[in-house]
């Protein structure tokens, strides 16, 4: 799931979102917050191909890729160097708002002066371990001599999410994260283990 972002400072006055023609021959830019060729890229570049046949004056759209940090480089790039002219949107992994909450001290952006726009798709999420893994249910999760291996795109990801709630929530120790630069890279251990 994600969440397409628009900054309060973006929209600006309401004479501009009046004006028809404030988009004619401009250019919107989508920023997401991760790699490129993941689904986040994939549904950006979606957008940006029908989004200018449903905006008056049908603008250009263009994708920008600004991964790390879970999408805070990129949420905080919009929020403190982007150009408060209404063609600029961010596209961050989905609980981006929990870094906020959550107090880091990286955060350069407040989510309460963000308005979000939507998400086209509703997902869930699991936490899966190999099958040679030394345990098999989270009982035995929790019996561990040490913490288990939990790979996540950034605190923000629900891949960091689920191993804490669930370290925290059940008592396991499944509180050792390996920070990657994309999710992609999460599977390739278990990949290459085959």
């Amino acid at each position: 799931m994600f969440i397409l972002v628009v900054f309060s400072l973006l929209v600006s006055t309401g004479a501009q979102s009046q004006d028809n023609n404030f988009y004619k021959g401009k250019t919107v830019r989508i920023v997401v917050g991760l790699t490129p060729g993941g689904f986040y890229d994939r549904w950006a570049r979606l957008l940006a191909r029908f989004m200018p046949l449903y905006i008056p004056g049908n603008p250009n759209f263009i994708v920008q890729n600004m991964p790390g940090a879970g999408s805070m480089i990129a949420m905080n790039h919009i929020y403190g160097v982007a150009k408060p002219d209404g063609l600029t949107v961010v596209m961050p992994n989905y609980g981006i708002y929990l870094d906020q909450i959550a107090g880091r001290k990286e955060v350069r952006f407040d989510v309460t002066k963000v308005h979000f726009i939507g998400s086209p798709e509703k997902s869930d999420i699991i936490l899966y371990a190999r099958a040679d893994a030394p345990f098999k249910t989270v009982q035995e999760m929790r019996k561990l001599p040490e913490p288990a291996k939990c790979g996540a795109t950034g605190t923000a990801g629900a891949d960091y999410l689920i191993a804490r709630v669930l370290g925290e929530t059940l008592a396991s120790k499944s509180t050792r994260f390996w920070a990657m630069p994309a999710a992609v890279k999460l599977t390739l251990p278990w990949r290459k283990a085959r």
